[in-house]
């Protein structure tokens, strides 16, 4: 139990000191006022869209590793990082690139958590999730696949349950890759609008002309309709 407070003390303060260092270079390069200009969004915008023509592939890559950084060790969430991936790549490219980023970055974080972090797990959670430990027996990839997909469960979190009930490496890596598709797909579209309104227009567009947008409303209504399926079905999968 020592060990694991230290291990936790570790993490708490090694994600704090790189999050201070990024922000400390981030900010020696751009100022606030800067970054939050439509001009910086535009101007950017052009510097990746050119980069990415450039280079695709080392692109690709590079964000690829970012994004798995992002989720271990940063333990960053999904959203974020699928937006930024469909402002880059666009709605296809995107989604490939963020789907298996965050999916290798989860699997990191489970295999650490399942050598690190068990026992703290399954004191603080272990009560809550017990129905769930027979369902995870009878078929451990199909469960997985749900779980991953109706969500309700903040994802560092979510990362970390399955070692409760020791799914195998490859079934938890296969079952994100898939489970987290249709969110991912919808942030990723929101994220490829954005870029597409940023370059159609010159000036700060009006808040309706960017809501109305298609690019925009159709995967936000999506989202939503998403978000009450998964709703529904979290009442009949959490349920004892």
């Amino acid at each position: 139990m020592e060990n694991t407070k230290k291990i936790k003390l570790f993490i708490g303060l090694s994600y704090l000191l790189i999050i201070c260092l990024f922000l400390y270079f981030f900010f020696s390069k751009f100022t606030l006022s800067e970054i939050t200009s439509y001009d910086f969004l535009r101007d950017n915008r052009s510097y990746f869209i050119e980069l990415k023509q450039s280079n695709l592939f080392l692109i690709s890559i590079f964000f690829l590793a970012l994004t798995i950084l992002w989720v271990f060790p940063f333990i960053g969430f999904g959203s974020p990082v699928a937006i930024i991936g469909g402002f880059i790549f666009g709605k296809w490219i995107g989604t490939i690139i963020v789907v298996l980023g965050l999916s290798i970055g989860a699997t990191f974080l489970y295999i650490f958590g399942n050598y690190f972090l068990k026992e703290l797990i399954r004191e603080k959670f272990l009560n809550k999730f017990q129905n769930l430990e027979k369902k995870f027996k009878k078929s451990e990839f199909i469960y997985l696949l749900i779980y991953r997909f109706i969500g309700g469960i903040p994802w560092q979190i979510s990362c970390l349950l399955p070692t409760l009930f020791n799914v195998k490496v490859i079934n938890f890596f296969f079952a994100t890759l898939i489970g987290i598709i249709p969110q991912i797909f919808l942030a990723v579209s929101i994220g490829s609008g954005l870029e597409k309104i940023i370059d159609q227009n010159a000036k700060v567009p009006g808040l309706t002309d960017v809501i109305f947008s298609p690019d925009i409303y159709i995967p936000i209504t999506s989202f939503f309709i998403l978000i009450l399926i998964t709703i529904f079905l979290r009442k009949f999968f959490y349920k004892n």
